[in-house]
């Protein structure tokens, strides 16, 4: 599983899936309650996401979060 460190990761990462499983940004956005729009908007300024909506975003497109411990290394390259 990838380790995210930016937001620009994360939209990558969903992006990458939504089109992997062959889903337009109208479908998902539908399974959201929200319009297209504002789903791309999120997709192209994933800083805007807030906790809740990556969590249902993540949901729509079979993924879960996952939060744990650095390892030392990693700590130290941010």
């Amino acid at each position: 599983m990838p380790r995210l460190y930016s937001p620009e990761q994360a939209a990558e990462l969903l992006v990458g899936r939504r089109k992997a499983l062959g889903l337009s940004q109208a479908e998902v956005a539908a399974r959201l309650g929200i319009s297209q729009n504002r789903l791309s908007e999120l997709e192209t300024r994933p800083e805007r996401l807030t906790f809740d909506r990556l969590l249902a975003l993540a949901g729509v497109l079979g993924l879960e979060l996952t939060l744990g411990d650095r390892k030392p290394a990693e700590v130290e390259r941010e």
